[in-house]
């Protein structure tokens, strides 16, 4: 289990970032000031607390820590694009492989593990592709999380929303589910993956009704993947309604938690926003006694990514100027809330395209990536401690 959290770093890793740390970061610095000139900055303050301070004081660097990023597949990957990754100390990366639903009341799942032709078809989220970039990630001293994901045809669909309207029904999606989850282990297993998360924001599919299904799910996945798993439970229900924590390695939390309803919130109003949670997530942890990964957690560009962090920007229409300061906030009060807390093992941005540059597509850095904007700041001065 310890290789789950194991985040051992190459001598020639540290030589390559430290290479690329000085020139690198005064480019970068340079981008971030040009293409945050028209940003919101409101309060000033606040903003050079989030990029200029250290970090608030938390626990010991905890070479075990989870460093992640979640990984979008693409149609390649190189050596070079792992590069920034190393600059920032990211030391994990969750890639994420689809099975199609039809609806959500459909039991039907389908898979394309050959070559997805769904959505763009991209050859990161066939088995060739999520094998080749995890092992090439392994050579830069990256360990991989191989987390699938349901696609839920429907307008607005999610996960969440799959619910049988029959035993029988549920019987026949588990049978299914069960097939493309086994798969996956199968290919964990014979890849090396160093983790497996056995599910993603299953609400319906959770509730205790469904114990028995998946413990004898994970009796059959840990015949077939003998490294560590977790499951990625969405924030606001699901995690405590969970029973079957006990048979898994960790907790994994969708950790899309709302801070503040204010447009443009300080840091102080962030991090106290956080204390509630924290106060819960510690209680309950005690209860289960597992330690908590954060699966996902990550905050748009715009003035109210604090309010409700889990909703997709508009796809439509792009905000005239992205709030890239209230982004920042968000990431510090995400790392000075939580990275001390002893529960926390380490979590995964969402997320992060290989490849984007600086002048990259517009709607990619509207969205919540921190790539080449403050956030990434935040992100790499944390990672690094």
């Amino acid at each position: 289990m310890s290789a789950f959290f194991s985040a051992r770093r190459w001598l020639w890793v540290a030589v390559l970032a430290l290479a690329m740390g000085v020139a690198g970061w005064q480019v970068q610095h340079r981008v971030f000031q040009r293409r945050n000139a028209g940003a919101t900055q409101a309060p000033g303050a606040d903003l050079d607390r989030a990029l200029q301070l250290p970090a608030a004081p938390g626990a010991p660097y905890d070479s075990t820590r989870l460093r992640g990023v979640s990984w979008v597949g693409s149609d390649s990957v190189t050596a070079a694009e792992l590069a920034p990754l190393l600059r920032d100390h990211v030391t994990w990366i969750a890639q994420m492989p689809f099975g199609w639903q039809a609806g959500a009341a459909e039991p039907g799942i389908r898979t394309n593990t050959a070559r997805p032709t769904g959505r763009r078809g991209l050859w990161g989220e066939s088995d060739a592709g999520l094998v080749y970039t995890a092992r090439l990630a392994r050579q830069h001293g990256i360990r991989t999380l191989l987390k699938p994901h349901l696609w839920v045809r429907g307008r607005n669909a999610w996960p969440g929303d799959i619910n049988m309207s029959s035993p029988a029904d549920w019987d026949a999606w588990f049978a299914n589910y069960s097939a493309f989850i086994l798969h996956y282990a199968a290919l964990a297993e014979s890849a090396r993956f160093d983790g497996l998360c056995i599910g993603t924001e299953l609400l319906h599919a959770t509730e205790p009704a469904h114990d028995k299904a998946w413990r004898g799910l994970i009796k059959r996945i840990r015949k077939v993947y003998h490294g560590p798993l977790t499951y990625a439970a969405n924030w606001a229900v699901e995690y405590q309604q969970i029973r079957f924590w006990d048979a898994l390695d960790y907790v994994g939390i969708q950790a899309y938690f709302p801070l503040s309803t204010a447009a443009s919130p300080s840091l102080d109003t962030l991090v106290r926003g956080w204390q509630p949670h924290l106060r819960e997530l510690a209680a309950w942890q005690k209860k289960v006694r597992k330690p908590i990964v954060f699966t996902e957690v990550g905050y748009k560009t715009t003035p109210d990514a604090a309010a409700r962090p889990w909703e997709w920007p508009e796809r439509t229409a792009l905000p005239e100027a992205p709030d890239e300061a209230t982004q920042a906030r968000c990431y510090e009060a995400l790392f000075r809330a939580t990275w001390g807390q002893p529960w926390l093992k380490g979590l995964f941005i969402w997320k992060w395209y290989p490849g984007l540059a600086p002048d990259g597509p517009a709607r990619r850095h509207a969205d919540f990536t921190p790539q080449h904007k403050p956030a990434e700041t935040v992100l790499a001065r944390w990672y690094g401690q």
